[in-house]
């Protein structure tokens, strides 16, 4: 494969909502899927994420637990993995938690169109990669970090990026933790937003398991092939 394994991973309402109209996040899991997620992130080479959410949630997307940073630190890795920000226009805040928080490589992803300008700032504190003109080409980024070694990818969202992963046919895997709360709103967050498939377009997945976590449950998916692609 000619480009890194990738997984989504994701907590939503019983209702398909990251947060709330007003982008606000919602607490949607408790502290048995914090371990699980934290587990998860300490496992990957890297974590990505769109510029959206950093802007709306301001994540460092470190690895809490000091037994696992130091797991991997003895396993000769850096105590965080490879924290990576889809940024087609370079927006990132340079004061963003990513830059404080944690050690480690930080990979802002912009696109050729990007202002120089912000680029350079950007360049001071992440390595800055170019893929595409108008917005970031995914397939070449996740190409580019397979060359640097990047063999295991953790996307932790928003609804943008994952629908620019899964269109571009980049996702093996997605974990949805589904909570017990409902969040309505036609314009707050889904798991995917984007322009959405047509009826023959339609991604299928297979569910590989399903596990209660306190009172929500957790779904593990392979992702197959179009609805296209199963027909023809």
């Amino acid at each position: 494969m000619d480009r890194p394994f990738i997984f989504i991973n994701s907590a939503m309402s019983a209702d398909g909502k990251l947060s709330t109209k007003e982008k606000k996040q919602v607490r949607i899991s408790g502290k048995l899927d914090f371990e699980r997620v934290d587990e998860l992130r300490a496992h990957a080479d890297a974590i990505m994420v769109g510029i959206g959410t950093v802007l709306s949630d301001d994540p460092s997307l470190t690895v809490k637990s000091p037994e696992r940073r130091e797991a991997r630190k003895a396993a000769g890795k850096c105590e965080n993995p490879v924290r990576i920000i889809v940024d087609s226009s370079a927006r990132t805040p340079l004061d963003a938690d990513i830059f404080k928080k944690g050690e480690g490589l930080r990979i802002i992803a912009v696109s050729t169109s990007a202002p120089a300008e912000k680029i350079e700032k950007l360049n001071e504190k992440a390595l800055v990669i170019k893929a595409g003109t108008k917005k970031v080409d995914l397939p070449e980024l996740v190409r580019k970090l397979k060359e640097m070694e990047i063999n295991t990818i953790m996307v932790e969202g928003g609804a943008t990026l994952n629908w620019g992963m899964l269109s571009s046919g980049l996702v093996d895997e997605i974990y949805t933790f589904v909570g017990n709360l409902i969040i309505g709103g036609a314009t707050a967050p889904t798991f995917t937003d984007g322009e959405g498939f047509s009826e023959t377009e339609i991604l299928k997945l297979e569910l590989l398991s399903a596990e209660k976590i306190e009172d929500g449950i957790l779904l593990r998916w392979k992702v197959k092939e179009k609805m296209n692609q199963i027909v023809s």
